[in-house]
């Protein structure tokens, strides 16, 4: 296995780095082993290590984090094609097995030069790219004429032609209509000297065929000065005698002529036979020369065609098992096992949680690895809008069905149609609804407002809600039939609070994003404010989060997200002993907590009279009082 960095951006743009079984360690520091001179890496910002046989990154808690494919990661897996992003620069991670897939291989035999029994071709020189010449000719007229229909017949036929292996096929096909060689191969160019990306054989009586032993001689020299050779007697060439290949093969003649594209030589045609009564000649060598001048290009091009493909296949791959969520917590690799079990049914699926952790997030993974993916995914949100809005938004509506109707209009169910459906606060969806929705998941199949005719549609619905659905339907509010038939695969989403080792991840990832949309550029954010960051609660979830390092990017003014640029709320929560934190932020929320505790004992315990006393809501003084923890500093007092 050849396993490497590549440097597409940053500092060492167009480096390569070798990696091996030891840790490989990156960052600012002169003593790691890949040293980067960029203000925006830490002193040791992440290594590169086996384990297990694969390769996986750490990052080494870094101030402005690891990304692997633009998501922040602490640990990973690294495989074939991912990109590492590390301050300014960007690395490719390449993973090669050479062992199962080697480059196509051709021998090349002997390597004395060429003696004057061979006759030497420019491509330039061709009789069929100089009109005089083919006048003049003293070919059979028959003869010129079927030459000059092989090269139309040619080149119509390689510019119908898009795939590598068919176009060499087919060029091969039409070479042997005309030449009388035995056995011919088309050799594309790779890195070495002596190494094909591609090696296309052929025989006269079975078609394509394994490769077959080549004049390395005769090959190096075509490669090397772009010209075409001819050994029209291979065993009066005095220069190919000791050529076992062609004894073996008891070779009598043979021809290559180059591939060449903009004076650039990509590869070359190689004939040759064994028949001493069907020898190429030097006529054969001028037709070929001018064969490989008009496939030449075509070659190429289905050869990068060939490329964007495969990395195309790549870059969908990589999609497919992509999603926008952000974390590698315990809880969040459950949530990543659940999607990749049930993207591939047809189950309809409820999601559950508190608002902010990112329901939506997960549908939207569901479908991207399904079978739908190419189709719609359509997300309605059951609380936006009152229940006729919202039942004209589901179901659509007939011209005139209501005053304003003025024109049919399709509703979201209808546009869905072969896709996905997710309900976004299901729980808020009013009785009347339900009651049509749930025919909906029974017979797939409803009426627009004031239509009269069923409409089939097939939907994959998920619908998501914060409510608890059970308690719901015992209250009434909820009808249990259409419970039962959405709660068919559920999944809850873990609260922030939950999975806390994800929020430096979660920081990195937004303050990338924000920095981008703000256009200040953000390094990351400091160790006292991630302190800050990992002691809150979060009740609003990653929706939180995410507003909070939006505002802290915008209205910061350094280079890093500091404790002074977070909201309020999250300075106010009480640090764990020896959090990194500033003297001037403990000592602002020691502050705090002496004028709340004076105005409470003033008040004679009653959190009403204290707020008025502090001229605050008292729903902000009970905020404070549990962000700062001091329900049991008040009772001692008390």
């Amino acid at each position: 296995m050849n396993h490497r960095l590549v440097a597409r951006d940053g500092p060492l743009k167009g480096s390569v780095f070798s990696l091996d079984a030891g840790e490989f360690s990156v960052g600012r520091n002169p003593s790691n082993r890949l040293s980067v001179s960029d203000p925006s890496l830490s002193r040791q910002h992440c290594v590169i290590s086996m384990r297990g046989g694969q390769f996986e990154i750490r990052d080494l808690d870094s101030r402005n984090g690891t990304f692997v494919n633009s998501v922040p990661v602490h640990e990973r897996l690294l495989v074939d094609g991912d990109e590492i992003q590390i301050g300014n620069s960007l690395f490719l991670f390449l993973s090669e097995d050479e062992q199962a897939t080697p480059p196509p291989s051709v021998r090349l035999e002997e390597r004395s030069p060429l003696s004057g029994a061979t006759v030497v071709l420019r491509s330039e020189d061709s009789r069929y790219f100089q009109s005089e010449k083919v006048a003049t000719v003293t070919l059979p007229v028959l003869r010129v004429a079927r030459d000059l229909k092989a090269l139309v017949k040619i080149s119509t036929t390689i510019n119908s032609v898009s795939k590598l292996d068919l176009l060499e096929r087919e060029l091969m096909a039409c070479i042997f209509d005309v030449v009388p060689a035995a056995r011919g191969t088309i050799l594309l160019t790779g890195e070495g000297p002596d190494e094909f990306s591609s090696v296309f054989s052929w025989d006269r009586n079975h078609g394509a065929v394994e490769p077959f032993p080549v004049s390395g001689t005769v090959v190096r020299k075509v490669l090397g000065e772009k010209v075409g050779v001819l050994s029209a007697d291979v065993t009066g060439d005095t220069a190919l005698e000791d050529a076992k290949s062609l004894l073996l093969t008891e070779t009598r003649s043979l021809l290559a002529v180059p591939l060449t594209v903009f004076d650039r030589v990509l590869g070359l045609i190689y004939l040759d036979t064994a028949d001493p009564r069907a020898r190429l000649d030097k006529d054969h060598l001028e037709l070929m020369t001018a064969v490989a001048a008009v496939s030449a290009t075509a070659l190429e091009n289905a050869r990068h065609v060939e490329r964007l493909e495969d990395e195309n296949r790549r870059l969908k791959a990589e999609i497919n098992i992509q999603h926008n969520m952000v974390g590698e917590s315990a809880p969040m690799r459950a949530v990543y096992r659940f999607v990749s079990r049930v993207a591939a049914t047809e189950s309809t699926v409820l999601i559950t949680g508190e608002s902010g952790t990112g329901k939506e997030l997960v549908a939207r993974a569901i479908h991207r690895n399904s079978p739908r993916t190419s189709k719609p995914f359509v997300a309605i949100n059951c609380a936006a809008l009152t229940e006729t809005l919202l039942e004209s938004e589901l179901f659509g509506h007939e011209k005139g069905a209501f005053t304003g109707a003025v024109a049919q209009k399709r509703g979201k169910l209808e546009v869905a149609d072969g896709g996905t459906v997710f309900l976004d606060e299901m729980g808020e969806l009013a009785p009347s609804l339900q009651a049509k929705l749930l025919r909906v998941l029974q017979e797939r199949e409803f009426e627009r407002v004031g239509g009269t005719r069923p409409l089939h549609i097939d939907v994959r619905v998920i619908a998501a809600t914060n409510r608890n659905l059970a308690e719901s339907v015992k209250t009434g509010i909820f009808r249990q039939d259409l419970y039962y038939r959405l709660n068919v695969v559920s999944l809850e989403m873990p609260a922030l609070r939950q999975r806390r080792e994800d929020i430096p991840l979660l920081a990195a990832y937004f303050t990338a994003r924000a920095s981008e949309r703000s256009k200040r550029h953000v390094l990351g954010v400091s160790p006292e404010a991630r302190a800050c960051l990992m002691n809150y609660d979060w009740p609003g979830n990653v929706r939180e989060l995410e507003n909070s390092i939006e505002r802290a990017v915008v209205l910061g003014s350094s280079d890093f997200i500091l404790p002074e640029d977070l909201p309020e709320a999250v300075l106010e929560t009480e640090q764990p002993a020896g959090a990194a934190i500033t003297q001037y932020h403990e000592a602002v929320a020691e502050a705090k907590k002496q004028v709340i505790l004076r105005a409470v004992e003033q008040a004679a315990g009653s959190y009403t009279e204290a707020a008025k006393l502090l001229g605050v809501h008292p729903n902000y003084l009970h905020r404070l009082i549990r962000n700062m923890n001091l329900r049991t500093a008040l009772k001692t007092t008390g």
